[in-house]
C-alpha cells in the first residue's frame, strides 16, 4: 500500500519547509509514504525548498492556474505514481500532520472512500466572526446539495482512496473543497469526517484577500453549487415562484375586472403576464438544465472508466 501526501503550492517558500518537516514518512497501514507538491507557477524558490526537504514528486505549472486546477493535477499525478490513498494538505502548515493516521484509518478499514478533516472552527482565533459564519453556511449548503453530514466542508485536509480520486472532477477555478464533497455524495461514495487539530497561523489566507472578496466569492460558489449540482431544483424553484406571483396578480386583476373596477389596473395585467411568461420559461430551463446535468454525469463516468481501464493495463 502506498500513500502519497500532496501539497498545492504557490510561492510557499516561507512556510513549505515547516509543513514538510512535520509530514510523516511512516504511517500505519502503508508500506510506502511519498510526498508530492504542485508548483502552481511559483516565482520564488518553493521547488528548491521542496527538493531540499526530500519531496519525491513535483508537478509543474508554467503559470498560475489556481488552487482547484492544482488539486486536480496533483490527484492525476498521484494516480500515475501508483498511490492507493492520497492525502491533501496545505503548504502553510495549517493542519496538524500528526492527524494523518486518523485521516487515513477509515479508508484502510474500508469504511470510507473520502475522509474530511473537521477543524475546531469556533476555537480558531484568527478566523473572523464573518468567516466562521460563512464557513458554517458553506458547509450547510454542501450538506443539503450532497446529502452528507460533513461539518467542515471547506477543509482542505482530506484523504481519499484511489477509486474515489479517479471519479472526481472539479469545474471551479477557485476552490475544490465544496465540489468534491457534493460529487462524492451524488455518486454514492462513502464519505465521513474525523476531528483534526490545527496549528498557529503562519500567513494570511491566499483565498481570503478581504472580507468583501471572501463574501462575494462564497456567494458565487454557493450559487454555482446549486446551478451545477441541483439545476432542476434551482431553476424550477425560481420559475414556480415567479409563475405563482404572476398568477396571484392575474387573479387580482380578474377579480377587479369582474367587479367592474377597470380603472388603474392595466399595469397589474402587464406585470402578471410578464411574470407568468418568465416563470414558465424558467421552468422549461429547469428541464433543459437537468438534461445537461445528466449528460455531464455520463461524461464523468466515462472519464472514470477510462482511468480505471488504464490502471488495469499491464505496465
Amino acid at each position: 500500500m502506498k500513500l502519497i501526501i500532496q501539497i498545492p503550492c504557490y510561492n510557499e517558500a516561507a512556510t513549505l519547509g515547516i509543513a514538510l518537516a512535520a509530514l510523516p514518512r511512516e504511517v500505519p497501514g502503508f508500506d510506502k509514504v511519498e510526498w508530492l507538491i504542485i508548483d502552481d507557477g511559483c516565482t520564488d524558490n518553493t521547488v528548491e525548498v521542496a527538493l531540499a526537504h526530500g519531496v519525491d514528486h513535483v508537478v509543474r505549472h508554467t503559470r498560475n492556474q489556481g488552487l482547484a486546477r492544482g488539486f486536480m493535477n496533483g490527484l492525476q499525478a498521484c494516480l500515475e505514481h501508483g498511490a492507493d490513498v492520497i492525502v491533501n494538505t496545505d503548504a502553510d502548515n495549517q493542519y496538524n500532520a500528526d492527524d494523518i493516521p486518523a485521516l487515513t484509518r477509515p479508508i484502510l478499514e474500508g469504511r470510507a472512500d473520502i475522509v474530511i478533516g473537521a477543524r475546531p472552527i469556533a476555537a480558531i482565533e484568527h478566523f473572523s466572526p464573518i468567516k466562521k459564519l460563512l464557513q458554517k453556511l458553506g458547509s450547510w449548503v454542501v450538506r443539503v446539495a450532497s446529502k452528507t453530514s460533513i461539518p467542515d466542508a471547506p477543509s482542505g485536509f482530506r484523504a481519499m482512496s484511489r477509486s474515489a480520486a479517479r471519479r472526481l472532477t472539479v469545474f471551479s477555478d477557485y476552490t475544490y473543497t465544496l465540489e468534491t464533497i457534493i460529487q462524492a455524495g451524488q455518486k454514492n461514495m462513502a464519505i465521513t469526517s474525523v476531528p483534526i487539530r490545527v496549528n498557529g497561523d503562519l500567513r494570511p489566507s491566499r483565498l481570503v484577500k478581504s472580507i468583501a472578496s471572501y463574501i462575494q466569492r462564497s456567494i458565487v460558489t454557493i450559487i454555482r453549487v446549486f446551478v451545477i449540482y441541483r439545476p432542476f431544483r434551482f431553476f424550477a424553484s425560481i420559475g414556480i415562484a415567479l409563475f405563482t406571483l404572476g398568477f396571484i396578480i392575474g387573479l387580482r386583476f380578474l377579480y377587479k375586472w369582474l367587479t367592474m373596477d377597470y380603472d388603474g389596473h392595466i399595469q397589474s395585467l402587464i406585470l402578471a403576464s410578464s411574470l407568468l411568461i418568465i416563470g414558465f420559461q424558467t421552468i422549461l430551463i429547469a428541464f433543459v438544465a437537468d438534461l445537461l446535468s445528466a449528460n455531464r454525469k455520463l461524461m464523468e463516468e466515462v472519464r472514470s472508466l477510462t482511468l480505471e481501464n488504464r490502471d488495469r493495463r499491464p505496465q
